[in-house]
């Protein structure tokens, strides 16, 4: 039995504030302590100074068998509960009900009512439960093109038949009127909870006019943001390429005048340590092009920047680990750690001053422009 739901209280302004930069915890391969492995990494991101935690709220029937849907993954099952109710303001998750729906075929309604009825339940729950927090809760999905395309190969092109597209232009529609009929019709107070589609291929058709989720979907389905997998641009980041991405994206959104500032973000990029068994990165190339992104989605203005990962998630047919992490399998901090623990000790010390003096914290765009001059006096 799930224990009794009490208020949450109020975050803090400084731990409410979004300091922009993040990371994520889903499927490591490791973990370094005695504690569940969510709690563990949600701990160790929350002690590393992040206001934003992103992880996975999806069907697990073999490590949450008597979990039957987001309601109660998200208020009965003891870690994800744990993590939801830690002092972070914002949440990204892969909110994916437990109802077995399809469109890949088309969008069946009775496959729309089922999805529906169990993500309207999931942001009633984060509503009612986080209301007076100051916790934003932004709900998606993985790489919307992986799911509708599949490769980047040209091959792929002719897999996006018309009534997959159509069927992922309903489903996300379908979403977007569940999060804003919950929204509309249940009262709260300082918490918000948003829907947000991930794209990972834009590149093909921004550069050579190829069918993609942003050209082929984006346009027909307001969503409130949009998640950049953003590994076509970032493996060689160069900044202008990577802002003149991002533009493109938002190009293609319709408009939200109820959301102010950008309404796309980085939901991943990172660089592994190897690739086929070789070397790929060190950990201080790693560190290196890992600020080339963060200071070109500050400039630009992303939301988020979120790091892939906390710790890694994928293997070698060896089994070796591939070095998507902060913090390896031995326990070691990488520079990359490093940088964003310094960089959010400087960036609580800014907000904290701020408010001690004028009584409020910074604007959003002002905190950018400190925050990008700060990684410009880093190098």
């Amino acid at each position: 039995m799930a224990a009794p739901l009490v208020p949450a209280a109020e975050l803090p302004e400084v731990d409410r504030f979004n300091y922009n930069l993040g990371t994520q915890a889903i499927g490591g391969k490791y973990h370094l302590t005695e504690q569940d492995p969510l709690v563990e990494s949600a701990a160790v991101v929350r002690a590393m100074g992040a206001s934003c935690m992103k992880f996975d709220l999806r069907a697990k029937p073999k490590e949450y068998p008597g979990v039957h849907s987001l309601v109660e993954l998200a208020r009965d099952e003891p870690s994800h509960r744990r993590v939801l109710d830690m002092p972070f303001a914002n949440f990204q998750l892969w909110a994916e009900p437990f109802a077995n729906t399809s469109w890949k075929q088309g969008f069946s309604k009775a496959n729309a009512d089922k999805e529906y009825q169990e993500l309207h339940a999931l942001v009633v729950h984060l509503l009612k439960t986080y209301s007076g927090t100051g916790k934003t809760f932004y709900l998606g999905h993985w790489e919307g093109d992986n799911l509708l395309r599949g490769s980047i190969g040209k091959e792929a092109d002719a897999k996006m038949a018309p009534e997959k597209v159509q069927g992922m232009i309903d489903w996300l529609t379908t979403r977007q009127r569940a999060v804003d009929e919950a929204k509309r019709d249940t009262p709260h107070q300082n918490v918000e909870v948003w829907h947000y589609t991930e794209l990972n291929h834009p590149t093909i058709s921004l550069r050579e006019g190829r069918p993609t989720l942003v050209n082929q979907v984006l346009p027909h389905v307001a969503v409130d943001f949009v998640s950049y997998s953003a590994y076509d641009v970032t493996n060689e980041p160069k900044p202008e390429e990577i802002k003149a991405v991002l533009s493109y994206i938002e190009s293609q959104l319709k408009p939200k005048p109820g959301i102010p500032g950008r309404r796309v973000f980085i939901g991943e990029y990172g660089y592994s340590v190897f690739h086929h068994g070789k070397a790929h990165h060190s950990p201080q190339e790693q560190d290196r092009l890992s600020r080339i992104t963060i200071q070109a989605a500050l400039e630009w203005g992303c939301p988020f920047i979120l790091y892939w990962e906390l710790y890694n998630n994928e293997l070698e047919p060896d089994g070796q680990h591939r070095g998507y992490w902060m913090i390896n399998d031995k326990g070691t901090k990488q520079p990359i750690y490093e940088t964003h623990r310094h960089y959010y000790e400087w960036a609580r010390a800014f907000v904290a001053e701020c408010l001690t003096r004028t009584g409020k914290v910074p604007e959003d765009e002002a905190f950018r422009k400190a925050a990008v001059e700060y990684f410009k006096a880093q190098r």
